[in-house]
This record gives structure tokens, sequence and C-alpha cells, in this order.
């Protein structure tokens, strides 16, 4: 099943995100490696692609875990949490409907 990681940034965490960037892709990369996916990235803390210093709010990863619990184990495996980046993370079974 599909679950949805919603984080939240504590403020002023750029600088720790940056740290903890490539071990927490290389995460991703292995989830995608499984097919199992579906997208993640990144909130903007403003209005642009870049927010360059504005920096970031939270992520998001919708992806296929066996259960909520794994799902959950995983979420608070992220580099991002070790690092003090999340203020709070919450996971939540998704059911994706579009694109078909």
């Amino acid at each position: 099943m599909l679950y949805a990681i919603i984080s939240r940034d504590r403020p002023d965490s750029l600088d720790r995100r940056l740290e903890a960037r490539p071990a927490h892709l290389a995460r991703l990369e292995a989830l995608q490696a499984e097919g199992r996916l579906l997208l993640a990235g990144p909130h903007p803390a403003i209005d642009a692609e870049d927010p360059g210093p504005a920096g970031f709010t939270g992520s998001l990863v919708v992806a296929e875990f066996d259960s909520l619990e794994a799902a959950r184990v995983w979420a608070d495996a992220d580099p991002y949490r070790a690092a003090g980046v999340y203020q709070s993370t919450e996971v939540k079974p998704f059911r994706k409907v579009f694109p078909k």
C-alpha cells in the first residue's frame, strides 16, 4: 500500500538540511530502485523553484510499504530526523486516484 510521509522542518534548519541531504537522497534512490517510490520532494518556503536562503518548510514522500508501521519505521530513520531538520513527521495511508 502507498503511504504519505509529511514532514515539517524546524525553523532555521537549512544548513542541517544541506549537510544531511546526500544521505537523505540515498535512501530515496534506494526506494526508487526498488520501484516503491511514487514521488518525493521538499516544500520551498517561498514561491520559487529554488528558494535560496529562505529554505524549505518540509518534505513529502509518497512510497509503497508493507504496512503503516513499516512506513513509520522508515520515516523515523530519515537522516533529516537524525540531523534535527524535521520538527515533526506524520505518516498516513495514501490512495492514488490520478493520474491513472
